[in-house]
C-alpha cells in the first residue's frame, strides 16, 4: 500500500512529460491525461479507504527515516482532499476537451494540467513544510499558464496580479520556515508537532499566526482576498473551475493541518479565526451582490464560502472540524459546477454579463437546471448538500456558544441566496435576451454533449453528497477526531 503513496505525484509528472512529447497530437495529449487522472482517482480512493480503515499511510521516500528524508502521509483529512480534488479534475478535463477553443488550441494545456494536479497531491501527501512550499510553487506556475492561455490583455493583467500576490506569500512562507527551522531545528511536521511543545506560549502563538497569515493569502481569507475576484474571471471557464474549485482549498487544508497539528488547545486562536471567518463571510457576499457579471459574483462568493470553513476550525471541536470537511467536500464540488454551468452560459447565450443576456432557462431549460441545482445547494436550501453542511456548522457553533458567529452565519446564507436569484432571475428568467455571440439553439457547437455531461455527472455528484450526508460527517468526525489528537500522526511518522 505505500507503493501507491507516491503514485497521485508521480503519474501525473509522467504523463506531463510524455503529453510534451505528444505536442503536436491533440488526441493522444486528450488519452494521456484521462488515463493518469483516472488512475489518480482510483488510487486516491484507495489510500482514503486504507487510512480510514488501518490508520495513516506513511512512505519514506529514498529509504531516509523521519526527519531526515521526505516524507509522504495520508490520514483521512488528506485522503478525503485528494479523492474529492481528483474526481473533480477529471471531470473538469472532461468538460475542456468538449468546450471550443479551451484546450484544443492550446498544446501546453495537458501537461501544465498535470503539473497542477501534481502540486495538488503533493500538498495534500507531503510531511514537512519545505516540500509544501514546493508544492505550492509547482500550482503557482501551473496557475500562472493556465490563467493566461490565450495571451488575453485581461488574462495577463490578471495572471500579473496573481502572480505578485502569491510570490508575497511564498516569500513570507520561507521566512516562516526559516525562523521556525531556527527554533526548532527541523521542518518536519509530525517532529515540529512535538517540538512546538518546548517553545514559549509567545514563541507558539507568533509562529501560528505567521502560517495562518501566509495561508490565509493562499486561500483568499479578509483581508488578503482582493487577487481572486480579480484573476478568476479573465480565464477560460474550466480553468477559473479549477481554481475556484481547488486551489483556495489547498490553503484552507494548510491552515487546518497547521493549527491544529503544532498549537495546543492552550495556544489555538480560536477567537481570532472566528472573527476573521466572520468578517470574509460578510465581505466576501456583500462583494458578491455588488457584482454585474456571473463569474465575478461566483468568484466573491468563493471568499464567502471560504469562511464557513474557517468558521468550524475556529471552533477547534470535534464537531466543528467535521463541519468544516463536509463543507469543504460539498463546496469543491457545487463551485465547480457552478462555474462550469457559467461558462455554457457565456456559450450558449454570448455573454455571462446579466445586463445583456436573459430568459436563458427558456431557450436551454437542461442549463438552467444545471444552474438551479448547485445555486440552491449553495445558499443552503434543504435538503441539498450546503444545507447539510452549513446545518452542521451552525450546530456545532451552537454546542460552542458563539452565538455571534452562528449569526453571521445564518445572514450570510439569506444574502447568497439572494445573490443567487439576482443570478436567476437576470440570466435565466424574464424575457428571452441573446448576444449576437449566441449559439444556435437547434446546432449546439462541437462537444456541447460532452460538456454538459460533466456539468450533469457534478450535480448527480453534489446530490449523492447530500443523501450520503450521514456517512460523510461520520468520516468528517473521524478526520476531526484524528486531527485534534495527533498522536497516531506523530507515530506513524516518527515510529
Amino acid at each position: 500500500m505505500n507503493a501507491l503513496l507516491p503514485m497521485p505525484i508521480v503519474l501525473p509528472l509522467l504523463g506531463a512529460a510524455l503529453s510534451i512529447m505528444a505536442f503536436r497530437h491533440r488526441i493522444v495529449q486528450r488519452m494521456i491525461s484521462l488515463a493518469v487522472l483516472s488512475s489518480t482517482a482510483t488510487i486516491s480512493c484507495i489510500l482514503l479507504i486504507q487510512a480510514d480503515t488501518s490508520g495513516p499511510v506513511v512512505a519514506q521516500m529514498s529509504g531516509w527515516p523521519a526527519p531526515f528524508g521526505i516524507t509522504l502521509i495520508a490520514d483521512r483529512l488528506a485522503g478525503i482532499m485528494l479523492a474529492v480534488a481528483a474526481v473533480m479534475l477529471i471531470s473538469v478535463l472532461v468538460y475542456a476537451i468538449g468546450q471550443p477553443g479551451a484546450e484544443r488550441n492550446h498544446g501546453a494545456f495537458h501537461p501544465v494540467y498535470l503539473v497542477l494536479s501534481a502540486g495538488v497531491a503533493a500538498a495534500f501527501l507531503t510531511g514537512d513544510l519545505f516540500n509544501l512550499f514546493v508544492a505550492f510553487e509547482m500550482m503557482l506556475t501551473a496557475s500562472y499558464v493556465l490563467l493566461t492561455l490565450g495571451g488575453g490583455r485581461e488574462q495577463i493583467r490578471s495572471g500579473m496580479t496573481y502572480v505578485v500576490i502569491s510570490l508575497v506569500a511564498s516569500a513570507l512562507f520561507l521566512t516562516s520556515l526559516a525562523l521556525i527551522y531556527s527554533a526548532t531545528g527541523t521542518v518536519n511536521m509530525a517532529q515540529l508537532a512535538e517540538r512546538f511543545g518546548d517553545l514559549p506560549n509567545g514563541v507558539r502563538l507568533a509562529f501560528g499566526l505567521l502560517l495562518f497569515v501566509v495561508f490565509g493569502i493562499k486561500a483568499a481569507l479578509f483581508p488578503l482576498f482582493s487577487w481572486l475576484p480579480d484573476s478568476y474571471p479573465t480565464a477560460p471557464s474550466p480553468i477559473t473551475a479549477v481554481f475556484a474549485g481547488l486551489l483556495t482549498k489547498v490553503g484552507v487544508y494548510a491552515i487546518i493541518r497547521t493549527q491544529t497539528l503544532f498549537l495546543d488547545p492552550g495556544t489555538r486562536p480560536g477567537t481570532l479565526i472566528l472573527v476573521v471567518a466572520s468578517i470574509t463571510m460578510l465581505v466576501g457576499v456583500l462583494g458578491a451582490i455588488a457584482q454585474d457579471d456571473i463569474p465575478r459574483i461566483l468568484s466573491f462568493h468563493i471568499v464567502s464560502q471560504i469562511g464557513y470553513m474557517i468558521m468550524g476550525l475556529g471552533l477547534f471541536t470535534v464537531a466543528g472540524l467535521a463541519g468544516a470537511l463536509l463543507y469543504v467536500i460539498h463546496h469543491i464540488i457545487v463551485k465547480t459546477t457552478l462555474f462550469l454551468t457559467a461558462g455554457l452560459v457565456e456559450v450558449r447565450a454570448g455573454s455571462g454579463r446579466l445586463a445583456a443576456i436573459g430568459g436563458v432557462s427558456r431557450v436551454y431549460p437542461v442549463l438552467g437546471l444545471l444552474f438551479l441545482l448547485p445555486a440552491l445547494s449553495l445558499a443552503g436550501i434543504p435538503p441539498l448538500s450546503g444545507f447539510v453542511a452549513k446545518f452542521a456548522l451552525v450546530e456545532a457553533g451552537l454546542s460552542s456558544a458563539q452565538y455571534a458567529v452562528v449569526a453571521v452565519s445564518i445572514l450570510v446564507s439569506l444574502l447568497t441566496l439572494f445573490s443567487m436569484t439576482k443570478i436567476w432571475g437576470g440570466a435565466f428568467w424574464g424575457e428571452v435576451q441573446l448576444t449576437d455571440e449566441a449559439s444556435d439553439p437547434d446546432d449546439p457547437p462541437k462537444g456541447m454533449g460532452v460538456m454538459y455531461l460533466s456539468v450533469g455527472f457534478l450535480v448527480v455528484l453534489s446530490l449523492v453528497v447530500a443523501i450520503a450526508a450521514g456517512p460523510l460527517y461520520n468520516l468528517s468526525a473521524r478526520a476531526a477526531d484524528e486531527l485534534l489528537t495527533p498522536g497516531q500522526y506523530v507515530s506513524e511518522v516518527l515510529g
